[in-house]
């Protein structure tokens, strides 16, 4: 089962690399955002090099992004629950 790819909006790879720059690690932010700390890296690189929301991207709702949030939760519930009825 494939996760659903995440998409977050300008101002949040913004407030998430600020966090960065202000002197927290980027393990700590990544924790704290709910992020994987190599997508922060990654997002920090691209800030760094003036291309963190390049022409490519696309403008996302906060609805559409609470949608892709659940739908990567609903995907790991699903594997926790096989993996407890093979338990039985």
């Amino acid at each position: 089962m494939k996760i659903p790819r995440q998409e977050y909006t300008a101002e949040f790879k913004e407030l998430a690399v600020k966090r960065v720059n202000d002197g927290l690690t980027a393990g700590a932010a990544a924790k704290e955002l709910g992020l994987i700390e190599q997508t922060l890296r990654n997002w920090v690189k691209a800030a760094t090099a003036g291309t963190l929301n390049g022409a490519e991207a696309t403008v996302v709702t906060p609805e559409q992004i609470e949608r892709s949030r659940l739908r990567a939760e609903n995907v790991r519930l699903k594997r926790e629950n096989d993996i407890l009825k093979k338990r039985r």
